[in-house]
Order: C-alpha cells, then sequence, then structure tokens
C-alpha cells in the first residue's frame, strides 16, 4: 500500500498528496499525521490537495476527521491548493468540511497558521497576566 508522505517544516508539517486517495490509505494518512503530530509537537498541518482531481466523501470526511484529531492534538489544520471542481463537488455532497480553513496555496496555508498561533500565544500570555496574584 502506498503511503503519503509526511514533511516537517519548522512548527509545520506539510502533508503534499500526489497519489488517488483510496480509502485505506486516506485512513493510514489520518493515523500516520496524528503520530507525526506527537513525536515532532508541531502546532501547523497544511495538506496540500492540489493534485488531486476528484474529492468523495469518505475523503472529505477523512480530512475533517484529520482537521479534528490535529485540534486535539494542539495543531491546527488548512487544506491548500483545492480546484474549484473539487470545491464544487464538496459542496454539492454537503460536506462542510468543519475545523478545515482553506487557502490558495501552501505559501498562504503557512501565513495563515503563523497567525493563528500569534493569535494563541498571545491568549496565552493574556491569561497568564490575568491570572497573576498582584502583590502588595
Amino acid at each position: 500500500m502506498e503511503r503519503v508522505p509526511v514533511l516537517k517544516i519548522g512548527d509545520i508539517l506539510l502533508v503534499s498528496i500526489q497519489i488517488d486517495m483510496e480509502d485505506q490509505v486516506a485512513l493510514q494518512l489520518q493515523e500516520d499525521l496524528a503520530d507525526k503530530i506527537v513525536s515532532t509537537g508541531c502546532h501547523g498541518v497544511i495538506i496540500d490537495i492540489s493534485a488531486l482531481d476528484i474529492v468523495d466523501s469518505f475523503v472529505g470526511r477523512t480530512l475533517a476527521t484529520i482537521a479534528s484529531v490535529s485540534k486535539v492534538l494542539d495543531a491546527d489544520t488548512v487544506v491548500v491548493g483545492m480546484r474549484p471542481a473539487v470545491a464544487i463537488t464538496l459542496v454539492e455532497l454537503g460536506l462542510s468540511l468543519p475545523g478545515i480553513r482553506t487557502a490558495l496555496n501552501v505559501e498562504l496555508g503557512m501565513k495563515l497558521l503563523a497567525q493563528e498561533r500569534e493569535r494563541y500565544e498571545l491568549d496565552l500570555e493574556d491569561e497568564d497576566e490575568e491570572s497573576a496574584v498582584p502583590t502588595p
């Protein structure tokens, strides 16, 4: 069975799907990516689907599940490179892909993840300041 490579670039995992996403490949990707998030501690995942001509309902649901699992493991997910025909098909199938942000390309996806991480870190700083007990 073919596997989809998962590459680490800084604090981001990049998945570039270049093969047909058969059901078993999609499930294996889900497992591999969860393992890689835990082992690397990365906080962002970019899934490049620009090579896919078709995304069926199973693959669409798997992408949504990947995003949900990633979020639980403290990583945001961005799907990039979606072709117009794929977007139309997903809408026609009624798949809203909850929890998945999209960007036109990898570069914009990386910027989006960087902005999200910056917001998250600022929120943490605000919480730390609010929870600090002032000394008399």
